[in-house]
């Protein structure tokens, strides 16, 4: 069996190698970047960054029985500050007409645009290639997310943001920044990449600050536009089926596209419930839920279990072997959404 728990510096091993597979801005391939990583999720968790907007959330799917890391995921609870703004491309569309020769277009238009107090972002999310589709790892490690949040509305902005990835070149070029990005910056995206990680500043001085008409660009990159790549359509469907919804805005970097909804219309946001562990261990099987404990103190202060659970008013009872891995007792605070 697996459960989730907040990340620890032991499993920094672990995250290189998961940050090898995804290489993304919230996980890159960089030790340096990912200890920082671990350690503000700590501090995080503990309480130990008074503002909650500046806190950073990384969650492990752990195996049970070898101890071995199967995947990541994470929160950041606002992605866009006055010194680090959030970036994005606005896609609207323009129609021309002319009577004189009676011609009509519809033109794609990209425009750069800035967030200084940005929502919460939900991103990092990567399941080892040897675990993929073993139990709905991916599925776990995005829905605890939800549940976390649900936990602690305070804590988070309005609207919640996942930037999905966009389809990619063989060799992990962008489509998008092969046609844009780098004849404004001269970098290569992996280059622009590892620089936005530290400073986005390059991006609001050297892009266009006008409208930018993708009827420039080549037919394949005006099609990928607002598109995710194939690997990443069933996070899309996930995330549509809980109430994400595209915004008309992708990434100034690979073109993902950017995909939000209000953190208080989330489905799973809405379903979340809060119960007592009954004393019976429950023997039959009942609806799954993902169930959380959560501790003031001790080196995992957050656990989580997909389990069977049966509701019954104000107690909840859950299998041996899920309240063994949650560390719970009868009379103990859960946290519960339904995984569908």
């Amino acid at each position: 069996m697996v459960f989730l728990r907040d990340v620890q510096r032991t499993d920094l091993p672990a995250l290189k190698r998961l940050g090898a597979e995804l290489d993304s801005v919230n996980l890159p391939d960089d030790e340096r970047v990912l200890e920082q990583l671990i350690d503000k999720s700590i501090r995080s968790f503990s309480g130990r960054i008074r503002n909650p907007l500046e806190r950073a959330y990384v969650f492990v799917l752990a195996d049970a029985k070898h101890g071995a890391i199967l995947g990541t995921s994470m929160i950041i609870a606002q992605h866009g500050t006055l010194e680090a703004p959030h970036v994005y491309l606005e896609v609207s569309e323009r129609e021309h007409y002319s009577q004189t020769i009676d011609k009509h277009f519809r033109h794609t238009v990209l425009s750069i645009g800035y967030h200084y107090e940005g929502p919460t972002e939900i991103g990092g999310l990567i399941v080892g290639q040897g675990y993929r589709g073993q139990g709905k790892p991916g599925k776990q490690l995005s829905y605890v997310r939800f549940l976390f949040m649900a936990m602690h509305r305070k804590r988070f902005r309005e609207r919640v943001l996942a930037e999905l990835l966009p389809p990619l070149l063989p060799d992990g070029r962008s489509l998008l920044w092969e046609a844009l990005g780098r004849k404004f910056t001269g970098l290569t995206y992996q280059e622009a990449d590892r620089l936005s990680r530290q400073n986005k500043e390059f991006i609001k001085e050297l892009f266009p600050q006008s409208d930018i008409y993708a009827t420039f660009f080549p037919p394949r990159v005006q099609r990928a536009i607002g598109r995710v790549g194939a690997e990443t359509e069933p996070v899309q469907r996930l995330l549509e089926r809980i109430g994400f919804r595209y915004v008309e805005r992708i990434d100034p970097f690979d073109g993902g596209p950017h995909f939000e909804a209000a953190l208080a219309d989330i489905s799973l946001v809405r379903q979340y419930r809060v119960a007592r562990l009954a004393e019976p261990a429950l023997k039959t099987d009942f609806e799954e839920h993902l169930v959380a404990v959560e501790r003031s103190s001790g080196k995992n202060r957050f656990r989580a279990v997909r389990t069977a659970c049966r509701l019954d008013g104000e107690t909840a009872s859950l299998p041996a072997e899920a309240r063994k891995l949650l560390g719970a007792q009868p009379g103990d605070k859960l946290h519960l959404i339904p995984f569908e």
